[in-house]
């Protein structure tokens, strides 16, 4: 039988080979990588630009990935020059997304390795640039994949000071589930700037752009 993506994951990185250093707990980013949300946000932002004749580009979207909501907005208002404020785009994605997040549907392979690692008993938490409400709307239909986790922490949590690059999301996550040694973590992601943040807390990463919408 053929390896899937998640044979691939838990044969190599969960069982610490080819990472040099054992992993005893595993962290999640979530939009494109447990949820496919990635399409929403692609769909919405696509709808709001091209009323001003501007395209959501892949380089867009790869630069955007991971920031939290307004950093975001000020990022796309600055590069594509639309006719709208940061703040003003930052809130009709918001009101937008919103109505469609309950349909986000899990990625594939994500409810197969979360399980794999809840039945292995490894400590696992999400650390998502979300906001507790948007996280709430997005896991309302997916509570079979989200209570598994063990912790879950949301960009606008007060222990998160600075969103990513800085570590803080991850070193939050990571007191959750027993504040182990970073070395022992890995993190899942699949963003440039999630990596970032990943290696900036010195916990090893596994880039899963394979998860990704395209």
């Amino acid at each position: 039988m053929a390896e899937t993506s998640t044979d691939r994951l838990t044969s190599t990185n969960v069982e610490g080979k080819n990472i040099g250093s054992v992993i005893t707990h595993c962290i999640f980013d979530m939009d494109g990588l447990l949820l496919n949300t990635e399409q929403i946000y692609y769909e919405v932002t696509s709808e709001i630009f091209a009323r001003f004749g501007k395209t959501y580009s892949l380089e867009l979207r790869s630069r955007s990935l991971g920031l939290r909501q307004h950093e975001s907005a000020v990022l796309l208002v600055n590069e594509t020059g639309i006719n709208m404020t940061a703040d003003e785009l930052r809130k009709e994605r918001h009101e937008n997304n919103l109505k469609r997040f309950p349909f986000a549907k899990p990625m594939p392979g994500a409810m197969r390795l979360v399980k794999h690692l809840k039945k292995h008993r490894i400590p696992i938490a999400v650390a998502t640039s979300s906001s507790r409400e948007s996280f709430n709307i997005k896991a309302s239909n997916n509570r079979e994949l989200f209570d598994l986790f063990d912790n879950i922490i949301c960009g606008d949590d007060a222990n998160v000071k600075n969103g990513k690059p800085a570590p803080d999301i991850f070193l939050a996550a990571r007191e959750g589930i027993g504040n182990p040694p970073t070395n022992q973590c890995l993190v899942f992601e699949d963003s440039i700037i999630g990596i970032q943040a990943a290696k900036n807390a010195n916990m090893n990463v596994n880039f899963n752009f394979f998860f990704n919408f395209h």
